[in-house]
């Protein structure tokens, strides 16, 4: 049962997915249309899951489930997973590698392996007070106070000294 995202709980649960590219605005008016889709009859073992999305940036789809309605089964995390690799397809995005880096470029969204952004930390090119993307929050007031945030208030700090 798809709702809005701000009707979901501070508690529901979130899935960050970062794209390696920026979505065009056509892109983005079919993956909103996929992810109506997919989350209107999204179930586990047959019950409806309350659930949701953002995409922001035209670059991060944020999916996030209400579990006190539903909770999330093996079964239904796997037919999300699909549905995410199947955008993968679809649009030639890479949206599942965790091990890489985004943060924020003046007002442009930078995305680096993890490797160049260390290399960028030791030449100082990224600091203790860049905007990065902390992707690794798991329900949605995490996802509000502690997604996008300095370096230094995030896990990325390890690279910075």
């Amino acid at each position: 049962m798809l709702v809005d995202f701000n009707e979901l709980p501070e508690t529901s649960r979130v899935w960050i997915y970062q794209a390696n590219r920026s979505f065009s605005q056509e892109e983005l008016e079919e993956i909103k249309n996929k992810l109506n889709e997919f989350l209107e009859q999204w179930t586990a073992h047959g019950s409806d899951l309350k659930a949701s999305y953002e995409i922001k940036y035209k670059r991060f789809i944020t999916i996030g489930l209400d579990q006190g309605l539903n909770p999330a089964t093996g079964c239904s995390i796997d037919a999300s997973v699909h549905f995410i690799q199947d955008l993968e397809q679809l649009y030639s995005v890479d949206l599942m590698d965790k091990m890489n880096v985004s943060f924020k470029q003046g007002e442009f969204v930078a995305y680096k392996t993890l490797s160049d952004f260390k290399m960028m930390a030791k030449k100082r090119s990224v600091s203790p007070n860049t905007i990065v993307f902390n992707n690794l929050v798991t329900n949605i007031a995490e996802y509000r106070t502690n997604w996008e945030v300095p370096a230094k208030d995030s896990w990325h700090n390890r690279f910075l000294n």
